[in-house]
């Protein structure tokens, strides 16, 4: 049994005295693994490293073979990178993670084209963006594809009252509904974050998740009727317990 496709090196394992297993991308047939002889000799050594794009041909008596390599280089990915840092930990970032998470030859087209994309801009200072968009394919191509329509961490979405946890120019957007039982006003706070100061540790309150709960579904029903007629003024007293507990927590978050 034969093939010829398009790859990309993941990796190359040194097996016996100077051959290699090695491990490719390939365009129609996936995450494949193959003996190359020699692979780890002074002659093609340096054809193997992670990134570098080969024509490759596969052998094997039969298909469940692990079969052997013959490659010939197309593109040197890596050696422009060998004195970058932060790029050469990309490149062993991508590989590594195309090498763990696609299950072995398994057909992945859209991966390979955007790992391709991906290598050819690696000498730019877009690749950081790149290089997200790429894994965030490569989980939708698994079955795995984030819904970024809410907060991560919090779980947070945009409600009839408030609006959920918004990213932007490093900072986070925040909405956040304050209600006095004792008058009946209601405060809408707009709050601005500034990520990188976040760092720092904050202080934490243990919270009564269903206490908290009751509260929170209390402010929600007075500020609907608040909003909505004025009937709804009638309801603060039956919930001013509540309402006076959320008060609190935030003070103390704050």
């Amino acid at each position: 049994m034969e093939w010829y496709d398009d790859g990309i090196v993941l990796t190359a394992r040194k097996h016996g005295e100077s051959s290699a297993i090695v491990t490719l991308l390939t365009r129609e047939h996936g995450r494949h693994a193959g003996l190359v002889r020699g692979g780890m000799g002074r002659r093609k050594r340096g054809l193997f490293q992670p990134g570098n794009r080969v024509r490759a041909t596969w052998r094997a008596r039969l298909a469940e073979h692990l079969g052997s390599y013959t490659c010939e280089m197309t593109a040197a990915v890596a050696a422009p990178f060998m004195d970058d840092r932060l790029r050469l930990a990309g490149l062993s970032a991508i590989c590594a993670v195309a090498e763990a998470a696609l299950p072995e030859r398994e057909r992945y087209e859209p991966v390979y084209e955007g790992m391709r994309i991906l290598l050819d801009v690696l000498d730019q200072d877009i690749w950081p963006a790149i290089y997200v968009k790429w894994e965030m394919g490569l989980l939708q191509e698994l079955g795995f594809g984030l819904d970024l329509k809410c907060c991560a961490a919090t779980g947070i979405t945009d409600g009839d009252l408030v609006k959920g946890v918004h990213y932007a120019n490093g900072q986070a957007h925040t909405q956040s509904l304050v209600m006095r039982s004792k008058s009946g006003t209601v405060r809408f706070v707009e709050a601005h974050h500034r990520l990188e100061r976040l760092g720092q540790e904050q202080p934490t309150v243990a919270v009564d998740g269903a206490r908290l709960g009751r509260a929170v579904e209390g402010a929600r029903e007075i500020a609907r009727g608040l909003l909505t007629h004025r009937a709804g003024l009638d309801r603060i007293a039956e919930v001013r317990e509540p309402i006076g507990r959320v008060e609190e927590q935030a003070a103390v978050e704050a």
